[in-house]
């Protein structure tokens, strides 16, 4: 290779980098909010209902919907579409795309439509696949009036899949006209109309025990079942706001939205050829959370809250980093792939993995070192209690060991849709799904360890699925940057060892001098353990030259004010 082409190359594999971390840089602020309303939200079912049998048949209620969500907005079929429209785009022109995103919409529209009536009608069934009812369940009472309860709300939200997935088109044809701003944003919607609709309708139905939890008064539980289900319509308000904030940006895009309808279009039997096997290749984690919820429901009152609750906790780095690395991915990658430029596409995923790497590792210690002081700040009071905050953070802590796998599967999954590979994802995604199983189950019924068993499953799960992930794709291409790559996750991993270990030993200081009964006294603990652990983070990345780490410092500088970017 001459000078010249080295040198065109090195500043090829700049360009890629930077502007993937300029795009997972906007995706990221937008998600963060949204994430941060996300945390509110919990933090507000958290305070009214606590992790009792109401909290329990809200999660069971909404967890289908919320798997295809995240199948949906975040996963095959958002991957489908961005792949196939991006090559429309570069191959056929704008015109060829449009039609292909106005059928899809519509393809969409009728076979969701059924689906949904289909929940309704057939919600108990629905149910039946969450929740067991068998030995395991302590209180049979309490499991029939969970049961019941969760079929009500069931019906009320399963149109939440109409809504989500018009919005996951949206947000494919955004993306890839690199407009992820509004996309990003649109979940903060959704958390919006959960929060307030929610409460509103909540407080409609139910004002006196709405009522009794904020004046800090004993509840008529009586009241709880009707409050949760104003919840329940809440959310089922976020779903259509999701997608009706998109909608204006469509149209300045130049999207415009025609009555035809075809599945025998060439583009659209693409996007389904690739979304068959690629629901089940991104399928793993959710089907995973799936199963444990049957299984953790067999455990009595709470474990499903607790383990939902610590997973809300997994999902803010997922969704600040690992979703918005994967969005500003999947597009260069396309597009990469599209011009039969694997070198280009080598140089897009090891940075994107590069970049998960220096934003989830950390992340990581820090949930599993400050869990419990974490929990506590942001869920204990109201109905949810210190055991509450116990039990939590113990899912929490065995949770975090899979965050980078989680997020690195983000990267890795849709990497393969781009090469029109779908066959690897989906075999990776099916072992891991009977691995689980077998991990879940042997957790509970021959180790005796509860949720925490389930919490460490889905973790493991997850590792070895980004492994074989890893290994298929490093073999298909003739190598990802792997010594780079290696070099990277140690330095950053020893990084986050010596932030881990003085934020753990100061929040310990902290708690022995103020305890941890106040709100004052929790939010000093947390907040002087991360602003420390951060800084310590900084500088050892810093001394160990974590190149990611310099392309995130200068791209912050170059976006200050002249007088505040650093003179060296």
């Amino acid at each position: 290779m001459t000078d010249h082409a080295k040198k065109e190359g090195q500043a090829n594999a700049r360009g890629t980098a930077g502007s993937i971390a300029r795009s997972a840089g906007i995706v990221s602020i937008a998600v963060m909010g949204s994430r941060i309303l996300g945390l509110v939200r919990e933090q507000v079912f958290a305070t009214f209902f606590g992790a009792g049998f109401a909290m329990d048949a809200y999660i069971i209620a909404f967890r289908v919907p919320n798997l295809l969500r995240d199948l949906f907005a975040e996963g095959a079929l958002s991957a489908a579409f961005v792949t196939t429209f991006s090559q429309k785009i570069t191959k056929e022109g704008e015109q060829a795309a449009w039609r292909l995103a106005n059928l899809v919409n519509n393809g969409l529209f009728v076979v969701i439509s059924l689906i949904v009536l289909s929940g309704i009608v057939f919600a108990p069934q629905v149910v039946d696949l969450l929740i067991d009812t068998g030995k395991h369940q302590a209180d049979a009472a309490t499991a029939a009036q969970t049961y019941d309860l969760a079929v009500v709300m069931t019906r009320i939200m399963f149109p939440f899949l109409l809504m989500v997935s018009l919005a996951a088109v949206a947000m494919g044809v955004l993306n890839t006209k690199d407009r992820y701003g509004v996309p990003a944003s649109a979940s903060t919607m959704f958390n919006v109309g959960s929060i307030f609709g929610g409460l509103a309708c909540a407080y409609a139905m139910a004002p006196e025990y709405i009522t009794a939890v904020i004046e800090g008064r004993t509840a008529d539980s009586a009241g709880i079942s009707r409050a949760i289900i104003g919840m329940a319509i809440g959310t089922l308000a976020g779903g259509m706001l999701q997608w009706l904030i998109q909608v204006p940006s469509l149209r300045s895009v130049g999207y415009r939205w025609q009555p035809i309808l075809s599945f025998r279009d060439e583009g659209v039997r693409q996007v389904m050829r690739l979304m068959a096997p690629a629901i089940i290749g991104s399928a793993a984690l959710q089907v995973n959370v799936f199963v444990n919820t049957k299984f953790a429901s067999g455990l009595g009152e709470g474990p499903v809250s607790w383990l939902s609750y610590a997973f809300r906790l997994i999902y803010l780095p997922i969704g600040i980093f690992g979703v918005a690395i994967s969005t500003a991915t999947l597009p260069v990658a396309s597009r990469a792939a599209a011009l039969d430029d694997l070198d280009d596409f080598r140089r897009t995923i090891a940075s994107s993995l590069r970049l998960t790497f220096l934003l989830t590792i950390p992340s990581a210690v820090g949930l599993m070192v400050l869990s419990r002081p974490i929990i506590a700040l942001i869920f204990e009071r109201g109905r949810f209690d210190a055991f509450d905050t116990e039990q939590t953070a113990i899912a929490l802590c065995y949770n975090a060991i899979g965050l980078t796998a989680y997020s690195a599967v983000r990267v890795l999954a849709p990497s393969f849709y781009a090469l029109k590979d779908t066959r690897i994802p989906m075999i990776a995604s099916l072992i891991s799904i009977i691995t689980n199983y077998a991990v879940a189950s042997y957790t509970v019924e021959y180790l005796k360890i509860g949720h925490r068993g389930l919490a460490l499953s889905i973790s493991a799960v997850a590792i070895g699925n980004f492994l074989l992930l890893f290994f298929f794709l490093r073999r298909k291409l003739g190598g990802i940057e792997g010594r780079s790559l290696a070099l990277t996750f140690g330095k950053v991993s020893f990084a986050s060892a010596i932030m881990g270990a003085v934020s753990w030993w100061l929040s310990g200081q902290i708690e022995s001098k103020l305890g941890m009964a106040s709100l004052s006294s929790r939010i000093i603990n947390v907040g002087a353990a991360i602003s420390i652990g951060l800084v310590i983070f900084y500088f050892a990345a810093s001394i160990l030259r974590v190149k990611e780490l310099s392309m995130m410092t200068a791209a912050v500088q170059r976006k200050l004010p002249a007088r505040f970017r650093s003179k060296s």
